[in-house]
Formats: structure tokens, C-alpha cells, sequence
């Protein structure tokens, strides 16, 4: 087998033609698994980073709504209490 799968092989060493050998072949499919599980989990762990950060972006909101309502209510409570200067 001077090619594998379309990809062409080095010319044997020392006059011995080249060969695949199955504890090699094993190797490969393994890497080739092992990639692929790889690169699996890094899709997932973009994922999740985008959804942590959708998360956060809501969270931000939420606090910076909580704390408009609170100083609104703070500056009504002003408004009601302090005299109005300037009515006859």
C-alpha cells in the first residue's frame, strides 16, 4: 500500500517498501476520535460562554432597572416632602 486514503506515502527506507501496520492504524483512528471528541467539547464550551454572557447582559439590566425604580422612588419622596419655593 504505497497510499492511504488519496494521501501518498514516503518511498520505503533502505530498499523496504512502506507499509500501514494495524497497531498503527489503531493509533490514527484513535487520534482521529480523540479530535473529534475534542473538538466537540470546545464547541459546547463556546456555547455556554455565549450564554453566560447573554446571562450577565440580563443580570446587568435587571440591577440597573432595580436601581432606577429605587431612586425614582427616592427622588418622588424628595419632591413630596420639600416645600415648593416660589408659590404664593
Amino acid at each position: 500500500m504505497s497510499e492511504t486514503r488519496g494521501v501518498p506515502r514516503e518511498a520505503g527506507r533502505y530498499g523496504f517498501e512502506a507499509f500501514d501496520c494495524a497497531p498503527a492504524l489503531r493509533l490514527e483512528a484513535h487520534e482521529r476520535v480523540s479530535n473529534l471528541h475534542i473538538e466537540g467539547l470546545n464547541r459546547r464550551a463556546e456555547k455556554l460562554e455565549a450564554l453566560i454572557e447573554k446571562l450577565e447582559k440580563r443580570l446587568w439590566l435587571t440591577v440597573y432597572g432595580v436601581v432606577a425604580v429605587i431612586l425614582a422612588q427616592a427622588f418622588q419622596s424628595i419632591m413630596t416632602a420639600a416645600p415648593m419655593a416660589g408659590l404664593p
